[in-house]
């Protein structure tokens, strides 16, 4: 029964990277390509260094990427440099079908400037989900992961530096405007980005102070599967003792913690706060 599960979560996961890499395939070509950009691109800085180095591109951005790939298997461990091998084959199979299937497609928005907001709007989503499942695309990605696993910078900004130095060196090969929509199409990638993964990861701080702090202990414990901690709390105005009960819940669990307390007790009195990062040793 183990081993099926096990199969099973594979194939889940197998699927869901599937679905994350046809994701940014089609914005690279449907609108990275047609716009003739370099945002976060290992690609763009490819092309820069042809022209000083006396190889072909494909050979040049193959050198990159599988030098990157063996540093991420170090430096980011075995099942993130797995995920990134698979993803990095998919990635040209999508566009391979994609040149067969859409031959010599020009721009869809007939306009360079859409064509990057659309490549940073859905290429956004794919690297969400890949960040989130702990894997990459491959290429500067990896920069990006090893970034934030060891500066603890955010995913965001840690792909905007790292593409804003290949969008910077696009200066010696494309036209100014070109340049101009490289480097804003990767800052504004990064802030996407963020957007979304941290959308998807944010946590809520909720401190209460309630007459009916037993049913909300036993409602976040048993309901919901959470924890939570007891502080006792004195009242400024009248120095009443009263205890205020602080746990930190996702979306879902928000949405119905708010909704038991709104049932329970309207008058209950809540303090809500975010949370974007959190770290503990779960109860075993």
């Amino acid at each position: 029964m183990k081993t099926k599960t096990d199969y099973k979560s594979i194939l889940i996961e197998i699927n869901i990277l599937t679905i994350a890499i046809a994701i940014i395939a089609v914005a690279v070509y449907f609108f990275l390509v047609p716009s003739h950009t370099s945002i976060s691109s290992m690609s763009g800085l490819g092309i820069v260094l042809s022209n000083f180095v006396p190889l072909p591109l494909s050979a040049i951005t193959m050198i990159l990427n599988v030098v990157l790939l063996i540093i991420g298997f170090f430096t980011c461990g075995k099942d993130f440099g797995l995920k990134t091998v698979y993803t990095s084959v998919m990635l040209p199979v999508f566009l391979g079908i994609f040149e067969n299937i859409f031959p010599n497609i020009g721009s869809i928005t007939d306009s360079q400037e859409l064509d990057v907001l659309c490549y940073v709007l859905v290429v956004s989503v794919g690297l969400s989900i890949l960040f989130n499942r702990n894997a990459s695309s491959g290429g500067l990605d990896i920069v990006a992961k090893i970034i934030n696993k060891y500066f603890h910078m955010e995913l965001g900004k840690a792909m905007s530096l790292s593409g804003m130095c290949v969008a910077l060196s696009a200066a010696l090969v494309y036209d100014k405007k070109t340049v101009v929509l490289s480097v804003l199409g990767t800052y504004f990638n990064g802030i996407v980005l963020d957007h979304f993964i941290f959308d998807h990861n944010i946590k809520r701080r909720v401190c209460i102070i309630t007459k009916k702090e037993e049913e909300l202990r036993q409602f976040i414990v048993r309901d919901l599967h959470s924890g939570a901690t007891i502080y006792e709390a004195i009242g400024a105005y009248n120095m009443e003792k009263r205890n205020e009960i602080i746990t930190i819940v996702d979306k879902g669990e928000y949405q119905k913690l708010m909704k038991y307390i709104n049932q329970e007790d309207p008058e209950a009195f809540i303090t809500v706060y975010t949370v974007s990062d959190m770290r503990y040793l779960p109860k075993k």
